[in-house]
C-alpha cells in the first residue's frame, strides 16, 4: 500500500509537468483563432478579437494555464474551439470507440502470439517456426496504413463484405446475410480495423515470446528440471513461460496506456471515430482545450499502465519486489 501510495504522489509532478510544456508548445504554436477562421473571409478582426477574449486567449499565458489547471482538478476540460462542444463529451464519445477497438485488438493480438511464440520457440527451425517468423516479420514491415487500404480494396470495394469507413450506421454494406441488427453492424464496422492492428500486434509478440522462450529454455534451472524428468508441458508453462512471458508484460502494460491513444493511421484508413484521430484534428486546428484533454487523459493511462505492470511483476514473480 505504501509503494502505491508513493507512485500515485510521484504522477503528480509529472502530469504537472507534461501539462506545462503542452501548454507552452501549443501557445508558441500560433493563433488558434486565426486559423479557425482563416478561410472566412467575411470575418472582421473585431470579431476574431472578441473570439479571442471570450475563450481567455488574451490573458497572460500564466493566468490562461492556471484557469486550466483549476477546471483540471474540477474534472472540466472546457469546450472545444470548434463548436463549443465540452471537450468532457467529446472525449467520452472517441475515447469508448478507441477503448473497444484497441482492446479486442490487444486482447486478440496476445491471446493468439502467447502459443505461436512458445511453440516456436520449442520446435525451433522446423517449418511451423519458419512459416510463423516470416509472418511475423511481414507483419512488422508492413506499415498499418498499407493493411488497411489493402483490406478496404479486397474485402469492401472487391467483395462488398464489410464496411470501409466508420464505427456504425452502414446495415445496407450486409446483403450477404441479410440481416440487420446494431450489435452486427457494429461487429462488421469492428473486423477490419481490428484485424489490421491485431496483425500487427501479433508480429512483435510472437517474436518478442519466442526469442525469451529460446533464452529461458537454455537455462541450467531448465535442463536440471529435464533430467529430474519432470513433463515437458510443466516445465514449458511453470517454469520457462513466467519467466519468458515479463518482457511481454512491459508491452502489453505500455499497449495498454498507448492504446488510449488511439491508432492514428488506422482510425484515419478507416474513418474510426476514435482518440487518435480526433487528436490529429485537434491538433492541425490548433484546439487548446480538446488537445489538452486528450493530451491528459492519455499521460494518466500511460501512468496508471506503468503502475500496474510493475505490480503484475511483483505477482508473477514473488522474487521481484516492488518497495
Amino acid at each position: 500500500m505504501k509503494y502505491l501510495v508513493r507512485r500515485l504522489i510521484y504522477m503528480i509532478p509529472l502530469i504537472l509537468g507534461i501539462s506545462i510544456v503542452v501548454f507552452m508548445v501549443m501557445y508558441a504554436a500560433g493563433d488558434p483563432i486565426q486559423i479557425a477562421t482563416a478561410g472566412n473571409p467575411s470575418i472582421t478582426e473585431a470579431q476574431r478579437q472578441f473570439l479571442r477574449e471570450y475563450y481567455g486567449l488574451t490573458d497572460p499565458v500564466p493566468v490562461q494555464y492556471l484557469r486550466w489547471l483549476d477546471h483540471f482538478l474540477h474534472f472540466d476540460f472546457g469546450k472545444s474551439l470548434y463548436g463549443g462542444k465540452p471537450v468532457n463529451e467529446i472525449i467520452s464519445i472517441y475515447f469508448w470507440e478507441t477503448l473497444k477497438l484497441q482492446l479486442v485488438s490487444i486482447i486478440l493480438a496476445f491471446a493468439i502470439s502467447i502459443p505461436i511464440g512458445i511453440y516456436s520457440a520449442v520446435k525451433q527451425r522446423s517449418w511451423f517456426d519458419y512459416l510463423f517468423s516470416g509472418i511475423s516479420i511481414a507483419g512488422v514491415s508492413f506499415p498499418v496504413f498499407f493493411l488497411g487500404i489493402i483490406f478496404i480494396l479486397v474485402f469492401s470495394y472487391q467483395l462488398g463484405w464489410l464496411p470501409s469507413a466508420g464505427a456504425h450506421g452502414a446495415p445496407q454494406l450486409w446483403p450477404v446475410f441479410g440481416i440487420q441488427h446494431p450489435l452486427l453492424d457494429e461487429l462488421a464496422h469492428l473486423v477490419m480495423p481490428a484485424t489490421v492492428l491485431t496483425l500487427a500486434g501479433l508480429a512483435y509478440n510472437t517474436r518478442l515470446l519466442r526469442a525469451g522462450m529460446l533464452e529461458v529454455l537454455r537455462q541450467d534451472y531448465i535442463m536440471a528440471a529435464r533430467a529430474s524428468g519432470i513433463p515437458e508441458r510443466r516445465i514449458l508453462f511453470k517454469y520457462a513461460l513466467k519467466n519468458a512471458i515479463m518482457p511481454l508484460i512491459t508491452l502489453l502494460g505500455m499497449s495498454i496506456g498507448f492504446a488510449i491513444a488511439g491508432a492514428p493511421a488506422t482510425e484515419t484508413v478507416f474513418s474510426w471515430p476514435g482518440l487518435g484521430r480526433a487528436y490529429v484534428t485537434a491538433a492541425s486546428r490548433l484546439d487548446f482545450p480538446l488537445i489538452m484533454g486528450i493530451t491528459m487523459i492519455i499521460t494518466i493511462m500511460i501512468l496508471v499502465a506503468n503502475l500496474i505492470t510493475d505490480i503484475s511483476y511483483a505477482a508473477i514473480d514473488p522474487r521481484i519486489s516492488i518497495d
